[in-house]
């Protein structure tokens, strides 16, 4: 079973230094990880209290939100091994040629270690903030990531048209080292549309809540039946879900209660595991500890 772990919580953990964050690659990857993960906020509103995805957003207003691209750049130069990558990207908050650009340029930076976790955003005021229109944004989204393949893999110039992105004869140079270009994968829950995105473009689902084994199980045949529709093959359908951590009373991980799910999680479909830095820790002096701990119990 694979490893993930998603840095957040960065001015509670890390007092916002962004040489300590760029360093904790270097810790993951040495506590034997193989991913590690950025969430993406170009700008945070007020109201919070429209967050989809739980009863309250995990962080507060005040909380920094470094760029995930250019942070995983420095994260680049002190790692050699462990995948990189964003969970999530808000993708319809950057132009398609823009996006391709910068992700072909960190993948060559990180030797093909990039991966992109995509989603469409669920605040208004982050778009408002932008100068991009909040509605059709899941849309431009597809349309982006169409062209995202296109200037990847199609040898230059390039030209594509999809609804709201048009290109004729571009070059976008270096492409990214990877075949196929960077792999997309995709939140949100498994409907048929986000299953149909999947199969058309991506290489895996990340749910963005925690789900116990059959929820996730569900969620795997809707994918991989989707999959199957779109000519590709099922198995091939990689599957990030996250799991909770288990703090024991002097703040160390219970590693036994902490893995218990995963054998379900494996069996109903997780190629790989997740756990959250910022949603698991209160204390900065943990944190090494906490990354020994969790890659200690996956080690082969």
């Amino acid at each position: 079973m694979r490893t993930s772990v998603t840095i957040s919580g960065f001015h509670r953990l890390f007092r916002s230094d962004p040489a300590v964050i760029v360093d904790l690659a270097r810790v993951a990857e040495d506590a034997g990880f193989d991913q590690l993960l950025l969430p993406d906020h170009v700008a945070i509103g007020p109201h919070t209290d429209r967050y989809p995805f739980g009863p309250t957003f995990p962080d507060p207003e005040t909380e920094p939100w470094f760029e995930p691209m250019t942070l995983l750049a420095a994260m680049a130069m002190v790692t050699s091994r462990i995948r990189l990558g964003t969970g999530i990207l808000i993708a319809p908050l950057r132009p398609a040629a823009l996006l391709a650009k910068t992700a072909a340029t960190l993948d060559q930076l990180t030797g093909g270690r990039l991966d992109l976790g995509i989603g469409s955003g669920w605040q208004r005021e982050e778009f408002d903030a932008v100068g991009v229109p909040f509605e059709g944004r899941v849309a431009r989204m597809d349309d982006s990531l169409r062209a995202c393949r296109a200037l990847w893999t199609q040898p230059p110039p390039v030209t594509f048209a999809a609804g709201s992105v048009q290109l004729t004869d571009i070059w976008s140079l270096p492409q990214p080292v990877q075949p196929g270009g960077v792999p997309l994968w995709f939140g949100g829950d498994a409907n048929r549309a986000v299953a149909r995105r999947i199969a058309e473009l991506g290489v895996g689902w990340m749910p963005i809540n925690l789900l116990d084994a059959a929820t996730l199980g569900a969620g795997v045949a809707t994918i991989r039946a989707a999959f199957t529709a779109a000519g590709r093959d099922p198995a091939t359908l990689q599957v990030r879900a996250g799991i909770p951590v288990v703090l024991q009373a002097d703040g160390s991980v219970d590693v036994g209660a902490t893995t218990a799910p995963v054998a379900g999680l494996a069996a109903a479909g997780a190629t790989m595991v997740s756990v959250g830095l910022g949603r698991s820790l209160k204390d900065p002096e943990a944190v090494g500890d906490f990354l020994s701990q969790i890659g200690s119990a996956f080690a082969p």
